[in-house]
This record gives structure tokens, sequence and C-alpha cells, in this order.
């Protein structure tokens, strides 16, 4: 198996630290509002990537967390008049709905940020302790960049072309830094914010501690695999590497993997463009297992362009599998148990060499461009090959190859349960008794209980409209 390393900007083969286990940490999403299809494509990708290893065998240990403390948080809850906790817990759990919806996996752990303070306090009293850290006169903690020596080797660039890169929140005492290009570990509170003791002033953390402190806990000092959009390897996953590093004496991950932006009608997704999608407003038009198909129809390192033409070529695709599953189970269901014969032999051999072909493209850096092609091919040998007069054996080979292939992409082959149109309207009348008694948690269960059954619920200006996905 090989992985592309954005550090060596090669193809390496994969050998973990420890045989048979894959330590891996992903960039989590900022809880401060819906998440957009863009925060998608790393659910998706990396995923995808655990559901592989663990298809090969290895035990994955996949960590994921939730920066629940963020000026962008402490905004939308100062508007509010409410805690920035209920901001955050508030869009962790839609966050969780969309992602069952997208059938992307809790990691083994996700960790919140706020919980992991007094970790973050320890990291930077060691670099302190290291002479990597210092603070100043107002009590904010700054990181030595140009101490680390290592400094700039993910994104490929040396410091001085660095300096205008860096995006950092400004913070008080910002002019008391000793180099320009110093981080910050550890800020003093403001108004209206919420704020932890620490030995340096009452503040809140830098945002890069936060990852190299989670990563630490749940994984090690030393992991196999850390990953994200491409928008993070600078300054995030960089000032990781320099916080962590310096921390430990260690190398911090040996593999890092990055997928690439998602643009919407060839435009890179913006608010001010008028291009910009939630999931939660994807999934009011396509079920979002045509999101995660789409999603996968490219390669991660690939550029993809998100419209309204490729998510129908990929709801068709997907059609197209799920209807050979179903085709496949009614037939095994009535089949004849007897041995195979020589041709079904034969046959078993020949669809041997389209599951390798899935196989080969996810080994060589997770393609599941390619992968998605094999399982075509598969698709179409089996609604060739497969029919009333095949034994038992035969089709339950081709229905459980193909199942597992799929759940490798997290596509979910069990049919939904159908429901009854009068069960549909009698739920949106109770959605619209909900949403009139302001219950709207309620509201939002009815939704999210009748999206589960493939029924997309449109509020329009008429009323409430309904289809089958």
């Amino acid at each position: 198996m090989k992985i592309y390393n954005t550090l060596s900007k090669t193809k390496e083969e994969f050998v973990p630290i420890e045989p048979g286990k894959v330590r891996m940490y992903v960039c989590g999403p900022t809880v401060y509002n819906f998440i957009h299809i863009g925060n998608a494509r790393p659910m998706i990708v990396f995923d995808t990537v655990r559901r592989y290893f663990e298809y090969k065998g290895y035990e994955v240990n996949y960590v994921s967390n939730f920066t629940d403390v963020d000026d962008k948080i402490i905004k939308k809850a100062n508007e509010e008049g409410v805690d920035s906790a209920v901001i955050s817990e508030r869009y962790i759990e839609e966050c969780k709905k969309d992602m069952a919806g997208m059938n992307v996996r809790m990691g083994t752990t996700n960790p919140k940020a706020t919980e992991e303070i007094p970790g973050m306090l320890d990291m930077i009293q060691t670099l302190m302790d290291k002479g990597y850290a210092y603070n100043t006169a107002d009590g904010t903690v700054y990181y030595r960049t140009r101490k680390f020596k290592g400094y700039g080797k993910l994104s490929h660039k040396n410091l001085d072309d660095l300096q205008s890169g860096f995006r950092e929140i400004k913070v008080t005492g910002a002019d008391q830094k000793e180099d320009e290009l110093d981080f910050v570990l550890w800020k003093p509170k403001k108004e209206g914010e919420p704020y932890w003791d620490s030995p340096w002033c009452c503040g809140r953390p830098g945002w890069h501690i936060e990852c190299s402190v989670m990563s630490k806990r749940y994984l090690g000092e030393e992991i196999d695999i850390h990953a994200g959009g491409e928008d993070l390897i600078f300054p995030h996953h960089e000032n990781e590497i320099a916080q962590s590093e310096a921390a430990s004496g260690k190398p911090f991950a040996h593999y890092w993997m990055h997928n690439a932006f998602l643009n919407i009608d060839n435009r890179k997704m913006s608010k001010s463009l008028g291009n910009f999608f939630t999931v939660r407003e994807i999934s009011e038009k396509y079920d979002l297992q045509v999101l995660r198909f789409f999603m996968l129809s490219a390669h991660y390192r690939s550029p993809l362009n998100f419209s309204a033409e490729l998510m129908e070529a990929s709801k068709n695709g997907l059609t197209r599998i799920l209807t050979a599953v179903d085709n496949l189970r009614t037939l095994e269901k009535d089949a004849e148990v007897r041995d195979l014969n020589e041709e079904e032999e034969k046959l078993v051999k020949e669809g041997a060499a389209y599951v390798a072909k899935f196989e080969e493209a996810m080994d060589d850096d997770f393609n599941t461009a390619d992968a998605i092609s094999a399982l075509f091919e598969l698709v179409k040998f089996a609604n060739t090959t497969a029919d009333a007069s095949r034994a038992k054996e035969y089709l339950g080979y081709l229905l459980t190859e193909i199942e597992k292939l799929c759940d490798v992409l997290g596509i979910i082959t069990e049919k939904k349960e159908e429901i009854l149109d009068a069960d549909i309207e009698a739920l949106i009348e109770e959605r619209q008794a909900a949403r009139k008694a302001k219950n709207f948690a309620r509201a939002d269960e009815i939704r999210d209980e009748l999206l589960a059954k493939g029924i997309v619920l449109k509020d329009t200006r008429e009323g409430v409209k309904w289809e089958r996905a």
C-alpha cells in the first residue's frame, strides 16, 4: 500500500509504527454553524481511508476533534446572548446528524478542545522549559518559530517565504513578540470570552496547540498518519509539527495526507459568490449517500467540482450499484443449493479479478475514482452472469463481494424501509405543529426521520412539498 506523503512529496510504502495497527488523526470542524460541503470532503475521504485499512485487517485508532472554542463560536454566542458552549454543543449534534447521513463513522475518540486544557497547559510549559516558547508582560505565550530548525518542511518553504502566509488571530501584546513569525500558544481573555486559569494569565489556547495535545493524548507522541484539507498545511499543520516535535524530540507523524479543494460550478466555494452550500441544504435535494458517492468519484488529491449535473450523474451511478445488489438478493433468496459447476467456478475466478483491481486502485494512494470504476465492472459482470439458473453459492459470492467493496466506500446497500404516503403526510402535519409550537428539535427529528426513509421535504410558499429520493 502506497500513500502520497505531503512531507516528502512522494508516494511511500505504508509501514505502520506498530504492525497491524494504524494511529490516525484527522483535523475536525470548528463548530459554530452547520458544516458545509467543503468540510464534508475530508470527513468522507478519510473515513474511507479508515474503512480500507480495516478491510485490509488493520486495527485503526481514529481520532478526529471538534474545535469548540474559537472566535467565530464566541461571536455567534454573543450575538445570541448565550454561553459559547451552547453554540458548540448545538452544532456538534448537528454535525453528527450530517455525518450519519453521509455514513461517516464517529472516531475511536472525538475529543473537544475545551476538555483538553490541562494537557495544553502542560505542553506549553514543556515548550517554555525547553526554550521554544516565552510569555510577554500581558501573559500571552508565543512559540519561537525560528528556534525550530525543521520549520517549513511540510509546506516546503523557508521562513522568509512563509512570513506573508501567517493568518493567526491578532491578540493583545502582538507588538511584544520577539519575532514577527512567532505564533500564539496562549492568549489573554477578552470581555465576553470563555477563559481558563493558567500560570501566565486567564485566557484561552491558540488554535494550533489543540491538535498537538489531543493527538498526543489519544494516539501517543508519534503517530502513523495526520490528515486534513490542504488549506491546513500552513500554518496549522506546520505549527503542529513545530510544537509536537520540539516538545517530544520525536517525529510527530510519519505520513501527512491532504485532500484538495472543492469548487462549485468551477469557482471556489465562497459565501460572497453565493455558491456556498451546507450539507444540510444538499440533504434537502439528495440522499447524502449521493453526496458521499460524488465525493469519492475523484481522487482525493485532485480538485473536485461540485455541480447539479455531476450530482445527478452520481445519483444514477449509485442507483446502478444498488439495483444490482437488490437483483442479486432476489435471485439468491430462491436459488438452488448445489455445488458450483465448472462454468461457475470459472466465473468466480473472473469475479475475483475485479475485486483485485479494486484493491490495486485503493492500494495506490486510495484512488477511489479507479476503485469505483472496478466496482462498476464487477456490477456489470454480475448483471450479465447472474440469473435464476445459477447456484446459490455463486450468487451469494457476487453479492458478498459487491457489498464488501461498497462498505469500504461507505455505501449503504441495505434497502430503506418504505413508508406509506398517509404516514408521510401525518408526520409532516406533526412537524408543522411542532414548528408552530417552536419545538424545533422535534421538527428537525421528523425531517431527519423522513430523510432516513428517502423522503425529501421542501418548504415552499404553497406549503410543505415532499418527494421520494
